[in-house]
């Protein structure tokens, strides 16, 4: 009888949106191991964590597990494993080294043929495009509602929220905060020295603290 593992991962996203939740994940997974006559040893999961690298508990625990059963490590889809195609080729190969197996249910991925690891290969790549076409979509967004004048994520020294709570506009004393910082920064002084002096003339950041260097930098950039 072949060993299984399994692995789930979800996060916050992952649950609300793509409907992957731990049940689920383990269902599919308890399923796959009955109709394949496999001995599942384990299942580890991982909460509320991204799948931008492999430095996971979870993951850990279920790696070494299915290297000690010489058996395979059974997942829902790549992106559960995770969202690099570098690290996802790095965990196969790394399975393969041991005598170890990795199969992936949703995209059907059994890494036990040829054609299987060749599918998985190209369906790890097309995986980290899509993300990458995501990311880029997401970026073009922001920076269009930034172009606008709406507001996106924190609104930066020097503005605040419109009535409308949609757009921002410019604040007067946190305008003078920028205008002076502009000033010294042209005169040579240092972000520190800047930051010193904000201080001295009662000049602070929302937190009621000096700024930070980054901080200064922004500011004299918005100037």
């Amino acid at each position: 009888m072949t060993h299984a593992t399994g692995y789930i991962r979800v996060s916050t996203l992952g649950q609300a949106v793509e409907g992957v939740s731990v049940e689920m994940q383990e269902a599919k997974i308890r399923q796959w191991a009955a109709l394949n006559d496999a001995e599942l040893v384990g299942l580890h999961v991982d909460e509320g964590l991204s799948g931008k690298n492999t430095v996971r508990p979870g993951l850990q625990e279920a790696l070494l597990e299915v290297k000690k059963h010489k058996g395979a490590l059974v997942v829902y889809s790549l992106s559960r494993l995770s969202r690099s195609t570098r690290d996802t080729l790095e965990l196969a190969d790394r399975l393969e080294k041991v005598g170890a197996d990795l199969v992936v249910l949703q995209e059907k991925v059994d890494t036990t043929t040829p054609s299987g690891r060749m599918v998985f290969r190209m369906l790890a790549a097309m995986n980290e495009f899509e993300r990458e076409q995501l990311a880029e979509r997401t970026s073009q967004a922001m920076q269009h509602m930034k172009a606008q004048g709406r507001r996106v994520g924190n609104i930066p020294h020097g503005y605040r929220l419109a009535e409308d709570e949609k757009y921002i506009e410019p604040d007067a004393n946190e305008q003078e905060v920028l205008r002076l910082a502009a000033e010294l920064r042209r005169d040579g002084w240092t972000l520190q020295a800047i930051s010193d002096e904000l201080a001295k003339r009662g000049a602070f950041n929302r937190a009621g603290r000096p700024f930070n260097a980054k901080s200064i930098r922004s500011m004299v950039l918005a100037a």
